[in-house]
């Protein structure tokens, strides 16, 4: 069953005399319990569509559709109710963790804002996110300095399934880590979808992070999709040039095939420098 649709979306930056489209009439639609990754390079327009989703960046033209219902323009109050539907975590925990409050505090806010818990429900609820993203009780006392990147990350993932929402947005959600706390955190949003259903937009420029991850990969380029498909087919038999440069750079857990790799863009940059 279908949960997001996408229909024609644009969004575009700067002023109306000097306006500039960062994403081009970009479609597509993801299931309950699927994950879809979007992939590019840096400007690609990736972030822009997971921030247009959440309502953080404002959308030119096109429609999205949460559940059968628009919320492409949605603002206000019934932006904030949706935070029980729809949730982000963002690249950097540390930036999108408020320092000055301590992790109790950020988690117990959206449990009271969303109403029907008390303070002291909310606080047990507290707990239970801790003990599922495999972090002490006792961290509830302390701010967010205190921890580790990839423990500030399970903050942020605690925070984003408080409500239990249907589509999470991950925008690089582990591009700052290092590699096994990077699979550590994979692990668990895998964990997280097997045992609540939800469904994740996985952003990401990193296509050995997403052979792993999702199930469907769309790959963009200067804010148009040149290929989607199976992660499978795109990984291991990619047909746009593009998708092909993307697969070539991603790295191999075998250093010698990482080495002629390497040695083999060395060679076909040396050739068109001659």
């Amino acid at each position: 069953m279908t949960l997001l649709t996408v229909d024609g979306l644009r969004v575009a930056y700067g002023s109306r005399k000097r306006e500039v489209d960062v994403v081009h009439e970009v479609s597509f639609s993801i299931g309950k319990g699927e994950t879809l990754a979007l992939v590019g390079e840096s400007g690609s327009g990736k972030s822009t569509i997971g921030k247009a989703i959440v309502g953080l960046t404002p959308v030119k033209s096109g429609s999205i559709s949460l559940g059968g219902r628009e919320i492409t323009h949605m603002r206000g109050k019934a932006r904030r109710l949706l935070a029980s539907e729809l949730q982000m975590i963002f690249q950097n925990p540390y930036g999108s963790l408020n320092p000055a409050m301590t992790v109790g505090s950020t988690l117990v806010e959206p449990l009271v804002a969303a109403g029907g818990l008390s303070r002291a429900e909310a606080g047990d609820r507290v707990a239970q996110l801790l003990h599922r993203v495999n972090l002490p009780a006792d961290a509830a006392h302390r701010r967010p300095a205190a921890f580790s990147g990839g423990q500030r990350q399970r903050i942020a993932i605690a925070r984003a399934v408080a409500l239990q929402p249907s589509l999470i947005v991950c925008d690089e959600p582990t591009s700052a880590l290092d590699v096994s706390t990077q699979a550590a955190v994979l692990d668990l949003l895998a964990e997280l979808q097997k045992d609540l259903g939800v469904s994740y937009l996985f952003i990401s420029h990193d296509l050995a992070v997403v052979r792993r991850f999702a199930s469907r990969v769309m790959v963009l380029e200067r804010g148009r999709v040149v290929e989607e498909g199976s992660t499978a087919k795109i990984c291991t038999a990619p047909s746009h040039p593009y998708t092909a440069a993307l697969v070539a750079a991603a790295p191999v857990p075998d250093p010698r095939i990482q080495r002629m790799r390497r040695e083999s863009r060395l060679a076909e940059r040396a050739g068109v420098v001659k």
